[in-house]
């Protein structure tokens, strides 16, 4: 008998037959002698709704608010979940964040889990129950419900399943596993079998839906080994594993991109020692993600920082860095790009390759795509694109590689 942790996001749980599809795959498990425990979304659409219903009240709602309006959304499936499984004679309890002992920290609405304590849940376990977890959600020491932000229901499943000392975690979805890139962009996109955490982080990171960055981050920690599958077939899907000698013979794993992104430029900077922390602290301040970083040195002896976040941040950003920029002197600035999107080339055998960056930069050229900032790290390159040319240039880099084909024993 094993202890399987399973997570159905919003589309698995969408409606009603969705959900009985969902009860008839956990009731399988349940009869071939495994416990259960299942971790659930809102149904899709569901969180989406409750953010229009609160911004049509209140141009700004508290945060504090929308933590336990959203936090709904997954009590709604839970509770449905179990009914569907009591209509086929299976024994099962719903569990809210705060009962599953998912004790949170930092932000309203952007919480982080600090500990789990799997008491209860191990009781109804043990009482024969299948165990049904509302994900997204936790509670802080205060008492506070809180949210872990979008895609936080993997995070739950991959921790729920760390503290249970589950056997098996399993992130069910609406695709059948990680893909070379996103198959509605590149037709002849190929499921992978395996990845490594480092380059699922890195995929996730770099605009792949398919898991939220922070699960992956929680996932290599404590050394869960989890599969992404589909739940509307039972069709194996993508481990998600320690690194091992043989992924490095796969130079490039995978080609990722992410669309609405936004460049900002920090003109007329001294080039003085504490500059770059000032400004990138007002940044984490006001709790802007920031992706890519560039800083040179221009013509004057003065400096320019870059920075990519979502462009929905971008407004936000340049209010945030109004007084640093003020104190900068008559010469400090802003330049700012939308309309943007990054392409990022993934995989850990970059290590042991070399010209890598020059194949891609070759292949993006020829197809007269031109390219903005560019990053690196040990295995990934990453470019800005121009984002009504983004899908081409997944397509040309992408068969630049090879990686329709499967590689090669």
């Amino acid at each position: 008998m094993a202890l399987i942790v399973q997570k159905y996001g919003g589309t698995s749980v969408g409606s009603l037959d969705r959900i009985r599809n969902v009860a008839s795959r956990i009731k399988k498990l349940r009869d071939a002698g495994h416990q259960v425990v299942a971790v659930v979304s809102a149904m899709s659409g569901v969180t989406n709704k409750l953010i229009a219903m609160a911004e049509e009240l209140n141009n700004d709602p508290s945060e504090r608010e929308l933590d336990v309006l959203l936090a709904t959304g997954e009590q709604q499936s839970i509770a449905l979940v179990s009914m569907a499984l009591h209509e086929l004679d299976v024994d099962a309890v719903s569990v809210t964040g705060r009962q599953a002992g998912i004790v949170t920290t930092g932000s309203h609405t952007r919480g982080k889990i600090d500990q789990i304590n799997p008491d209860l849940m191990h009781k109804y376990l043990d009482e024969g129950n299948v165990v049904i977890c509302a994900g997204f959600q936790g509670v802080r020491e205060d008492g506070m419900i809180h949210t872990l932000g979008r895609g936080g229901s993997d995070l739950s499943a991959i921790a729920v399943a760390a503290a249970l000392k589950a056997d098996t975690c399993q992130i069910l979805t609406d695709v059948d596993g990680v893909y070379t890139c996103d198959p509605r962009v590149v037709k002849d996109a190929r499921k992978m079998p395996e990845v490594s955490y480092d380059e699922m982080l890195e995929m996730a990171s770099s605009g792949t839906k398919v898991m939220q960055s922070r699960s992956v981050e929680f996932a290599k920690k404590y050394g869960v080994i989890f599969e992404v599958r589909s739940s509307l077939n039972d069709n194996p899907g993508t481990i998600v594993t320690e690194e091992h000698d043989n992924m490095e013979s796969v130079v490039i794993r995978g080609v990722s991109i992410e669309r609405s992104q936004a460049r900002l430029t920090i003109t007329g900077i001294p080039d003085e020692p504490g500059m770059s922390a000032s400004i990138l602290s007002c940044l984490a301040e006001a709790e802007i993600n920031i992706d890519m970083i560039i800083s040179n040195i221009a013509h004057d002896g003065l400096a320019r920082h870059s920075v990519t976040m979502h462009s929905n941040d971008l407004g936000k950003a340049q209010a945030a860095l109004k007084p640093v920029i003020a104190k900068l002197g008559d010469k400090a600035g802003f330049e700012t790009e939308a309309g943007i999107a990054k392409l990022s080339c993934v995989g850990i055998g970059m290590r042991s390759h070399s010209g890598v960056a020059a194949k891609m930069f070759e292949a993006l050229g020829e197809a007269g795509i031109n390219i903005g900032i560019i990053t690196t790290s040990e295995i990934k390159i990453a470019v800005t694109i121009d984002e009504e040319q983004i899908e081409e240039a997944a397509r040309v880099v992408h068969a630049a590689f090879d990686l329709d084909k499967a590689p090669q024993a």
